[in-house]
């Protein structure tokens, strides 16, 4: 590896390895950081693919203060996005503030901005979706439509229709999926969180069991407070 056309070509090979999140190709020491769930021969094969020899060293053991920063910096993009949404949320209710309807159009916006990002990299989304996700694994056909549900039910909860319906479906999918995330927390598998999609490489945290466990809990509050049942 001897030049940017080199770190570019062995950067696109670890990428497209499933299981690999994260890569960062260094030329200088002509050496890459993966992150991920490959195997390590897998990825020799995927750099001996592009004609480059390669060798497997562990990453030394990180301080937990750096790890803990580096987790809170990966994760800044959810955490700008769940404001966003908040904020957007308190504005369209500003003139006649009501909970109820704050946490409609809370639940409209985040699955319209989520299902965006999962759009954006749609033809990776279903294989790092099924990695968690007990549904997916089963049916792969789910991970395809997945972003699509979620795209109707941000419309129906934003124009007030079916609600009953729909919040009964995002305690289903979200109760369904948080049982995946809380086994991969729980294993410590250091796998993708595809909430965002793939596009922004989003490592699979406690922080996606409590977006999930939130959106749960206001699709609870609102089947009881509103008097569905």
């Amino acid at each position: 590896m001897h030049c940017t056309a080199c770190v570019n070509k062995i950067q696109t090979a670890l990428s497209s390895v499933e299981g690999v999140y994260k890569v960062d190709v260094d030329l200088a020491s002509k050496s890459a950081t993966i992150t991920g769930t490959a195997h390590p021969d897998v990825l020799i094969q995927a750099v001996k693919d592009v004609d480059y020899e390669s060798t497997i060293f562990d990453s030394p053991q990180e301080n937990p203060k750096t790890e803990t920063v580096s987790q809170i910096q990966e994760l800044f993009p959810l955490f700008l996005i769940f404001f966003y949404i908040t904020v957007f949320s308190i504005i369209i209710n500003r003139t006649n503030f009501q909970l109820d309807s704050f946490m409609y159009d809370f639940m409209g916006l985040f699955y319209i901005v989520f299902s965006f990002f999962k759009f954006l990299d749609y033809k990776n989304f279903p294989s790092t979706f099924s990695m968690y996700d007990p549904i997916a694994k089963t049916f792969p056909f789910y991970g395809w439509m997945y972003p699509f549900i979620e795209t109707i039910l941000g419309l129906l909860f934003l124009l007030r229709i079916q609600l009953f319906i729909s919040l009964c479906v995002t305690i289903t999918i979200l109760g369904i999926t948080t049982v995946g995330v809380t086994r991969s927390l729980m294993n410590k598998s250091n796998i993708q969180c595809a909430c965002l999609g793939t596009a922004l490489k989003l490592p699979m945290t406690k922080a996606t069991f409590i977006e999930n466990f939130i959106m749960i809990i206001m699709a609870v509050w609102m089947i009881i407070s509103s008097n569905f049942i």
